[in-house]
Order: C-alpha cells, then sequence, then structure tokens
C-alpha cells in the first residue's frame, strides 16, 4: 500500500524572508550548472517599506543576470499573488511548503562606457549605426558587402585628394585665367555635342541649319507614309486629336495653318510628324531598340532615334538604351532647329517649352547656345508673355554664363 502524501506548511525558509523563484526574459534554463545564485537583502531594517527589498544575482560563463522585488522593474503579481515552494520527501511522502517570491531575471549589461564613448555614438548617423550591428551580428555575406563599400570609399577619398592636389599643380603652373579660359573651351566643345552642326559663315538662314542635317533623303522619304494623314486634315479631326491629347501643342497649332501648296503641305507635315517623334522620345527613360516610338514608326526613323538620341547603358544585367540629360538637350536642340525650319526661322520657345516639360531657363539657355536671338511677345489670347527665338544674320555671340562658370570652379 502507497504511503499517503502529507504536506507541512513552514512558513518562510529564513525568518523574514521567502524562497526566491526565477523566470528569465531569454529563455528557459534546462540546466541549472554552472549557475551561481547569489541573494541580497536590505540592510535598512528599520523602514518597514525597505526592509523587504532583495536583489537576486545569478552568474554564467557568458552573462549575468539579476532581478528585483522593487522599483519599475519588479513584478506585480508578487502583490497579487502568493507563491510557494515544495520540497517532498520520497521516503516518508511527507512535502514541506515554503513561501515563495517569483523574481525575473534580466540580462546585465556592464555599463563601462564612458560618457564620452556614448555621446560619441549618439553623435553618429543612422548608416554608421547600422554597419555597427553589422559588424556585431551580420552574416558573413553582410560583412564581405560592408568590407567592400568601406574600400570603395577609401578609394574615392584617395582619388578625391589626387584630382585636388593635380588641380592644385595645373593651377600653380598654368595660371587662373588659363585654366578658366580652357574650362570655356571645353564647356563649348561639350555644348556642340549636343546642338545640331551649325554653320557660321552661311550666307542664307537655310544655310546655317542645315535640313540635310537632321533627315537624309532616305530618312524623308520613309516620313511620307506616317505624315499622310496630316496633309489634308480637317479642322473636326483637329480637334479630335486636341482632344486625345497625344500629340505636341505645337503640332496640333501648326496643323491649324497648314500651306495650300501641295508639295509645301507634304513637305510640312513630314517635319511635323518627326518633331512629335521627338518630343514624345524625350518622355521616355528607357527606349527599346526595336519599335522605339510604336508599329507606325518607319524601321530607319526609329534606327536614326535610337542611335542618335539614346546614350547606351548597362543596367539590369544588359545594354540599354537610355534617354539621358544630355540626351534630353539635344533632342530640345533639335526640336528647336526643326520648329525654325517649320516657322520661317522665328518659333515660339514658351509653347516648346511646355511640350517637353523644361523649365523655361534651360530652353532659354539652349537656344541661346544656338545663337537665336530671344525677344518677348504677347500669346494669342495675349493674358501672358511668350518667348520667341529667332535666327537672324550676322549670327550673335554666345557667352557662357557667369554665375554657372563662378560654380564650376568653386
Amino acid at each position: 500500500m502507497a504511503l499517503e502524501a502529507r504536506w507541512r506548511y513552514r512558513g518562510d525558509p529564513q525568518e523574514g524572508q521567502r524562497a526566491p523563484l526565477v523566470q528569465f526574459t531569454n529563455g528557459k534554463l534546462k540546466s541549472c550548472d554552472g549557475m551561481k545564485f547569489t541573494l541580497y537583502n536590505s540592510t535598512d531594517a528599520s523602514n518597514p517599506r525597505k526592509k523587504h527589498r532583495r536583489i537576486l544575482n545569478a552568474e554564467t560563463n557568458r552573462l549575468s543576470y539579476v532581478g528585483n522585488n522593487f522599483g519599475t522593474g519588479s513584478l506585480r503579481c508578487n502583490t497579487l499573488c502568493r507563491y510557494f515552494v515544495g520540497v517532498l520527501d520520497k521516503d516518508s511522502g511527507e512535502m514541506e511548503v515554503y513561501n515563495a517570491e517569483l523574481f525575473h531575471m534580466k540580462p546585465l549589461l556592464l555599463d563601462d562606457v564612458a560618457n564620452e564613448d556614448l555621446s560619441e555614438y549618439l553623435n553618429k548617423t543612422y548608416r554608421e549605426k547600422v554597419d555597427l550591428c553589422i559588424e556585431a551580428f551580420g552574416t558573413s555575406k553582410q560583412r564581405r558587402a560592408l568590407s567592400s563599400r568601406r574600400m570603395n570609399e577609401v578609394q574615392k577619398e584617395v582619388l578625391s585628394k589626387a584630382v585636388t592636389n593635380a588641380a592644385e599643380n595645373i593651377i600653380e603652373t598654368k595660371g587662373t585665367d588659363a585654366v578658366v579660359s580652357d574650362a570655356t573651351e571645353d564647356d563649348k566643345a561639350d555644348i556642340s555635342l549636343v546642338l545640331p552642326p551649325c554653320h557660321e559663315d552661311a550666307e542664307r538662314l537655310e544655310d546655317v541649319y542645315r535640313f540635310e542635317d537632321f533627315l537624309s533623303p532616305a530618312e524623308y522619304e520613309a516620313l511620307k507614309a506616317p505624315a499622310a494623314a496630316f496633309v489634308n486634315i480637317t479642322s473636326d479631326e483637329i480637334l479630335k486629336l486636341t482632344e486625345e491629347k497625344r500629340h505636341c501643342s505645337f503640332m496640333l497649332d501648326e496643323l491649324k495653318c497648314m500651306p495650300v501648296n501641295e508639295k509645301k503641305r507634304d513637305h510640312k507635315a513630314r517635319c511635323l510628324w518627326f518633331l512629335d517623334s521627338l518630343v514624345k522620345l524625350s518622355f521616355q527613360r528607357v527606349v527599346k531598340k526595336k519599335q522605339a516610338m510604336g508599329p507606325d514608326c518607319p524601321h530607319i526613323i526609329s534606327n536614326k532615334l535610337v542611335k542618335n538620341f539614346t546614350a547606351l547603358s548597362y543596367g539590369n544585367g544588359r545594354l540599354q538604351n537610355l534617354v539621358s540629360a544630355s540626351m534630353k538637350a539635344k533632342i530640345t536642340a533639335y526640336v528647336i532647329a526643326l520648329a525654325l525650319h517649320i516657322n520661317h526661322f522665328q518659333t515660339d520657345l514658351t509653347v516648346l517649352q511646355r511640350d517637353l516639360k523644361l523649365r523655361e531657363n534651360r530652353i532659354l539657355d539652349i537656344a541661346k547656345a544656338m545663337r537665336l536671338k530671344i525677344t518677348k511677345s504677347k500669346s494669342l489670347s495675349g493674358c501672358e508673355d511668350h518667348k520667341l527665338g529667332t535666327l537672324c544674320l550676322p549670327l550673335p555671340i554666345y557667352k557662357m554664363p557667369a554665375g554657372r562658370r563662378k560654380r564650376k570652379m568653386n
């Protein structure tokens, strides 16, 4: 017959104390081997509020844990509930029960960082703090990426110092005036790369920006088919195109005043179609080599647009044709030149600016670089001023803006 188990209440294991029960914030204790517990009691026995204060410390090979029964970190359940711990005597079947108290054990991180070191950490940027976390807890792949990025930053810094030293040596050798003069000539050469060929010694306006430089005879002939719809376009059809908003405002305005002569109407229709294609191209970022402007665009024109008005770049694992900022400036210059041929060498730059979605200063800079005379004129409604660009002989002298040169030198 089995022995009958009996509970015997013993109260506190020691006078004024209760047996500590522990729970850890970061997991469960599988084995207590190698752990050392130390219990600290308050020495202020005369104060009834402080004499029951206790701190429990647990030491392991890796971390120290601490818990207490007072303050903000203490458990409120100790005041709302009673805990007991029992010790069973297997021979007699008697269990001695003692009062207990629950301690919430938290890892103790030694505060051995000086105040100045802490302030230095707080002043770090978010990127620097993330890098510190990667160094401490990151995977090997993340650490290699961090090391590579830091190496690149060092190389950039070394390169920047080398460029600065080289610039200082050049300035000391050639002088500031000579360097500014060379930089101005370089800027003119850069500008000429995005502008259509300009024949400064031309005696006629038609020869300053020659039409043959825009379209070869074969390309001009290829425009006949897509532009045929605009040769004999009616007012109702123009109104419908305006509502659809598939073409630029400059083209729609010019379609309202087509020449009477059939040959001139066909020429203007081809020029307007090509100009409208350039405007549409300027809104694209990545241009597909095949059918860059859709199935209606002739193959020879599509190749011309991709070859002359996009920059080859590498991205997403393959080569891409991009409309970069310099290419958009080139498109703008060619649109202005075509508009000059269409409008007897005077064009409304404000209308082109809005079609191309540019800032006014941007299109005016390009127009001045093309040696156009800039004037103001009232719009058709008379409510606002428009900027006109006029090609006239002799060509005005183009000067680089002084403010821009000053910013570049700084």
